[in-house]
């Protein structure tokens, strides 16, 4: 009965953190890193959610990119309602699963065949087995603060909430996993020429975030993806491109047709489900065909295929395919947002960087270029952390951490965005 009782963000906080750790299921939730108060959300409506208070927020998180058509969407809830009235899980093969493999590979264009698993982390786990069976070879290749989801294996010179916390990347992981993950520096092509030359033949993979989106959004310089693909073509290594944030948001066919660049494996997740749970890998067929049951790889999943979640994917993807202006208009409003934030920064004399592309944006303070993990640590955190409380007193919620991306919807119309442009210069004027 006490959670029909009216309370407090702080009152039903409380409660939280004495059943789950640190009061959360994810550890960013906590606001630790930005001093705030954890606000209990109630329930999400376009591009709004209400606190368990009844205060509205203008939500710039989004659940950290899932949700490109904003909350509650009207064709996302009846696709959803429909799969329910159905059955919740089968353990089997059920048509929507068919429907949204069908739909995925005809957007992607660069892969014939795709695996549903449950999360960004089980795709991205799977995609590293996969490659590592395929070439027979041990070590992979990742980049500082690229974030990859929490198995062993990439949990190594992570960003995001493993950078957010100020935690070592690797406790609980032993030494001897760790040791098969290389580490470079984004967008230094340098190193990973190094890197090819000292573990000649022994690289099965290279994985990478074609835009950085877990050290706050980092882009490629013009030549880096072309260098990865260039240089894992000519060391009979894979390219896995990390698109659990990326597929969907920049484009229908994600960062590999915005970029025009073709990876051996894609990983999704986020958009592909519409905030259900869900995560895939997708490649061609001379490499699926590995994966069992045709092939010797294995790799199964009790939930993958949900048919909750897939119908919600399907409902996104097919509202994307009808209007695919969706994303041109989703880049000129963050444009027209960015330049606005900016202008409001420079006036008051902040130092700042905004990152952007697409429909997502970092917000750095530093006067330095964001290329990579190293100078994205530049950014003032403290400074962060009070324009974050000072945003969410006016009633705007951002990402809980300096390293994670800011992300628009269909939802945010002009004005929803000019909107937040008053509640910020409020919160910037406070700075």
């Amino acid at each position: 009965l006490m959670y029909n009782i009216i309370m407090t963000n702080k009152e039903a906080f409380e409660i939280a953190k004495k059943y789950m750790p640190g009061g959360v299921s994810s550890p960013v939730r906590a606001f630790k890193s930005v001093g705030a108060e954890p606000i209990v959300v109630n329930r999400g409506f376009g591009a709004f959610i209400e606190d368990i208070e009844g205060k509205r927020y203008i939500d710039y998180m989004l659940s950290f990119g899932p949700l490109i058509l904003g909350h509650r969407n009207e064709a996302v809830v009846s696709k959803i309602m429909e799969a329910l009235d159905k059955g919740s899980s089968f353990g089997i093969t059920n048509m929507y699963e068919i429907e949204l493999s069908e739909l995925i590979v005809k957007a992607s264009k660069v892969i014939d065949k795709i695996r549903f698993v449950s999360s960004g982390t089980e795709a991205v786990m799977s995609a590293i087995r996969l490659a590592r069976g395929i070439t027979d070879k041990p070590y992979i290749i990742k980049f500082d603060g690229c974030y990859h989801g929490f198995s062993d294996s990439v949990l190594v010179g992570a960003g995001s909430g493993v950078a957010t916390l100020g935690i070592p990347g690797t406790p609980g992981i032993p030494k001897e996993f760790a040791a098969f993950t290389i580490v470079l520096d984004y967008n230094d092509e340098e190193g990973l020429e190094e890197a090819f030359s000292k573990y000649k033949n022994q690289i099965a993979a290279v994985l990478v975030e074609p835009v950085a989106g877990n050290m706050g959004v980092v882009l490629p310089k013009e030549s880096w993806l072309k260098k990865l693909r260039d240089i894992t073509k000519e060391n009979d290594a894979l390219l896995i491109f990390d698109e659990v944030i990326t597929g969907f948001r920049l484009a229908l066919g994600g960062a590999s047709e915005y970029f025009g660049i073709e990876p051996d494996i894609v990983c999704y997740g986020k958009i592909i489900g519409g905030g259900m749970p869900i995560g895939a890998y997708g490649a061609k067929n001379h490499i699926m065909e590995k994966i069992a049951p045709e092939g010797p790889i294995y790799q199964a999943g009790t939930l993958s295929g949900n048919p909750i979640s897939v119908a919600s994917g399907i409902a996104v993807i097919k509202t994307l395919m009808s209007d695919i202006s969706i994303y041109d208009r989703l880049s000129e409003l963050r444009a027209y947002f960015t330049y606005n934030i900016t202008k409001m920064l420079s006036e008051k004399g902040i130092p700042h960087r905004i990152n952007e592309i697409a429909s997502m944006f970092t917000i750095f303070f530093t006067d330095k270029d964001v290329i990579d993990f190293k100078s994205a640590k530049t950014s003032d955190t403290n400074l962060f952390g009070k324009f974050f409380r000072n945003a969410l007193q006016e009633g705007v919620l951002m990402p809980p951490s300096q390293f994670e991306a800011w992300f628009l919807s269909t939802a945010h119309t002009k004005d929803v965005i000019d909107k937040s442009l008053e509640k910020l210069k409020k919160a910037i004027d406070l700075l």
